[in-house]
């Protein structure tokens, strides 16, 4: 049978796409050809990168085997590691599927590089929701706060800018680390380009050249063709589930940096004495290597799906962070719905576009580690792999909801397709 455009638009139509939202989205689509193809030349860099490291370090049949009880003389995880540092062009890296989660992946990351009396200080205001418990702006069992870890914040200026004077002002003797959160968490900041952390950390080092500047790297792996750890940070930290695990990685977060740093994380997360020698791979590296080797592209594949829906929001009036027309650093398109029903209809929509559990319905809920009701939608093959298809966002003020992901284009666009089916439905637009 030939695949027509016709064939494909009854598929649209059997998956209850109606002719008017098919049409308004493929008048979207058509537009963007020349963007999407600076994506395609990004993720193709991108991809030699890691094909490179991948030959530069030997990676062999043998470093897919796993290993289990201590995972003494892990060949596969210390090569994966080294692949990681390659990649990220740091001294060492920590790899781990002990990691759970971005957020285990970043309290590990302070609290082995931090101690009692140590400040902490954020320059680009407050950081995403489940790190205020781990801070302990939040009061929390074991948080830094607990530990005598003291801390403080700048805001960014009212335009996204850096507030250079206040960060100076914040800056003291016990100052020991700061953190960068490059991704806009649930806010409707700019995301943070590699080249603009870079300036932040040059000017930080200019006034404090000790201090530890540590990178939250989720949403931004393989965006851009340099990695903040590139740009002078001593460490970048992320999660396995999101851009570097290219939706293969089951579990796990990463710790790339400055030896010092990550043998601190490694003393943290094992134990002292032990560090990075121990902890087995549980048969899953083949999952990693594959992963980290198909990130590059299905990076691609969800800053496409971004793109599409920043110029299908926007195009309908709404407000859209980043704009249809703005340069990506990471995978995450906010748009501000103003109503609790456009962000859950938005995520129903998502929802009903999954591979699994594509026939539940999502609603708000307290999850632990926000301060407000959050709706979820997530059909995913990983549970919680926000490179996966997936779009979520807090019950408060201003109902932005926050989409991500897509591990293929097509599987983005039809999402994108039906959130835009569910919110004509409720009523939400008229086209």
């Amino acid at each position: 049978m030939t695949n027509t455009a016709d064939e494909v638009k009854d598929m649209y139509a059997r998956l209850g796409i109606s002719e008017k939202v098919y049409r308004f989205g493929r008048e979207i689509l058509d537009s963007l050809e020349p963007r999407f193809a600076q994506i395609d030349k990004t993720a193709e860099y991108n991809q030699l990168k890691v094909l490179g490291a991948m030959q530069e370090n030997k990676v062999s049949e043998a470093c897919l085997l796993g290993t289990t009880g201590y995972g003494y003389n892990d060949l596969g995880r210390e090569t994966l590691e080294a692949v990681y540092a390659s990649v990220f062009h740091t001294e060492d890296a920590l790899v781990r599927p002990q990691i759970t989660c971005g957020t285990h992946a970043l309290a590990l990351a302070l609290m082995s590089n931090l101690r009692p009396g140590d400040e902490l200080l954020s320059p680009v205001g407050k950081p995403y929701d489940t790190l205020e418990e781990v801070i302990g702006i939040r009061p929390s069992k074991g948080s830094l706060a607990e530990y005598g870890v003291t801390y403080r914040q700048v805001d960014l200026l009212a335009d996204g800018g850096f507030d250079y004077e206040g960060i100076q002002a914040a800056i003291h003797d016990k100052t020991r680390l700061v953190t960068i959160q490059r991704s806009k968490g649930y806010q409707t900041r700019p995301t943070l380009s590699v080249a603009r952390i870079g300036e932040l950390i040059s000017f930080i080092k200019g006034i404090k050249p000790d201090i530890i500047c540590m990178v939250d790297n989720c949403y931004g792996e393989f965006v851009e063709c340099t990695e903040p750890s590139e740009a002078g940070a001593d460490m970048v930290v992320g999660s396995l589930i999101k851009n570097p695990g290219g939706g293969l990685a089951p579990i796990g977060g990463y710790i790339a940096g400055k030896r010092t740093c990550v043998e601190n994380a490694a003393y943290r997360l094992t134990s002292p004495g032990l560090g990075k020698e121990v902890g087995a791979s549980l048969g899953i590296l083949r999952d990693f290597y594959q992963g980290l080797f198909l990130a590059p592209t299905v990076t691609a594949s969800a800053l496409k799906g971004a793109v599409f829906a920043a110029n299908i929001y926007e195009k309908l009036g709404f407000r859209v962070v980043p704009d249809s027309v703005e340069t990506r650093h990471d995978i995450i398109q906010a748009v501000e719905f103003g109503t609790p029903e456009g962000v859950t209809a938005f995520c129903r929509g998502i929802q009903a576009a999954a591979p699994v559990d594509g026939f539940v319905t999502p609603e708000p809920w307290d999850m632990p580690g926000y301060d407000s009701p959050v709706i979820m939608a997530a059909g995913a093959f990983v549970s919680g792999s926000s490179i996966e298809l997936s779009a979520d966002g807090p019950m408060k003020p201003p109902y932005a909801v926050y989409f991500q992901g897509g591990l293929t284009f097509e599987h983005a666009r039809f999402g994108i397709m039906k959130t835009l089916q569910n919110i004509t439905d409720a009523g939400i637009v008229v086209l």
